[in-house]
């Protein structure tokens, strides 16, 4: 440790955006180690660990220092500037700081308690021309200055799942086009189009469809606008491998299971309506099996599903009544006030 030079820098980073990237890749140019504080927030109903999870994603090589119980109110009073000295000093725990990085009047206080140098990084905003407040305000306006990791945790994300032939590709196309935004397809059906010998394919081709998939839905959602929707997910093709080879390969598997988290809403397409006898299925007494197969698959991860029923219309009406009670990271069981 003797003789490498430390900065720090800390923030709400409600969101993280290209601007704080900036500060934090001049600090680890101009530094041996790097050093980020974030604190606790009601500015944003994004959870603490979700945006320490940004800069740790984007920055692996920064230490990131979780600020659970730091000062509850921003003052420039010099008796709050003390107590907040103070609290960073101690999570410090006699970490020396060679330089403090910021782009805030902040910077003077906070570098001369800390016995360092005041290094403000674009101060005027000239280089990167946006704050916190604009993207709460406007995320998709300003979504070219934060990176695709932090934008999609500030979209709505709702999923659509069920058996073959449910209607889960036209209300997704039909949402996005209501709602203005994006949608990703189901990839597994093109590539199973392209790739089947005898209407089979491969153990190996349902990872390579979960990742297509999955990549397909990154880059749709960097031009959602505050809602994204998506036709099928890797939990689809986990069981789609299961009714083919009676097991799922192991990357499929994973990420089936980071499926449950990876949305925030799942639901399903009832098999009530008409069956599309097309080529590529398997008859309609094989939807309903699968669809019972889908709901159990579901209930076992414990994963809440809202079931949609009735035409076209129907569900999206019921899809919308959801989205306008549902707020991102807050209690979902708070849908069962109404009577959706």
């Amino acid at each position: 440790m003797s003789g490498k030079k430390t900065g720090l820098t800390l923030g709400k980073f409600a969101p993280f955006h290209k601007g704080h990237e900036w500060i934090v890749e001049t600090m680890l140019a101009e530094m041996d180690e790097a050093v980020v504080i974030i604190y606790d927030s009601g500015l944003t109903p994004v959870p603490l660990p979700v945006r320490a999870g940004w800069i740790r994603t984007l920055y692996p090589q920064v230490r990131v220092l979780e600020a659970w119980d730091g000062p509850s109110r921003w003052s420039s009073e010099r008796e709050h500037e003390r107590l907040e000295e103070e609290y960073v000093k101690s999570l410090l725990g006699g970490v020396k700081v060679d330089a403090f990085y910021s782009s805030e009047h902040y910077g003077a206080h906070m570098s001369s308690a800390l016995g360092c140098a005041d290094r403000r990084v674009d101060e005027a905003r000239e280089r990167v021309p946006v704050s916190g407040t604009m993207l709460r305000g406007d995320p998709y306006r300003w979504r070219a200055y934060v990176s695709g990791a932090v934008y999609r945790d500030l979209i709505v994300k709702a999923v659509f799942v069920g058996a073959m032939s449910t209607g889960k590709s036209t209300i997704t196309r039909a949402l996005a086009e209501r709602f203005h935004t994006t949608c990703a397809d189901e990839y597994g059906r093109e590539y199973w189009e392209k790739h089947q010998v005898g209407r089979r394919i491969g153990l190996s081709d349902f990872d390579s469809i979960a990742v297509g998939h999955i990549e397909r839905e990154d880059a749709a959602i960097r031009g959602a606008n505050r809602y994204f929707f998506v036709d099928t997910n890797a939990i689809t093709t986990y069981m789609f491998a299961l009714d083919y080879h009676g097991r799922a390969p192991g990357l499929l598997t994973r990420l089936a299971l980071e499926n449950a988290t990876r949305y925030d809403l799942f639901f399903l397409c009832g098999d009530e309506m008409p069956y599309d006898d097309t080529w590529d299925r398997s008859g309609d007494a094989k939807r309903h099996v699968f669809q019972k197969q889908i709901i159990a698959d579901l209930k076992t991860r414990k994963i809440p599903y809202i079931p949609l029923a009735g035409n076209l219309a129907e569900r999206m009406a019921k899809v919308e009544a959801v989205l306008a009670k549902f707020s991102p990271f807050g209690n979902f069981y708070g849908l069962a006030g109404g009577s959706l």
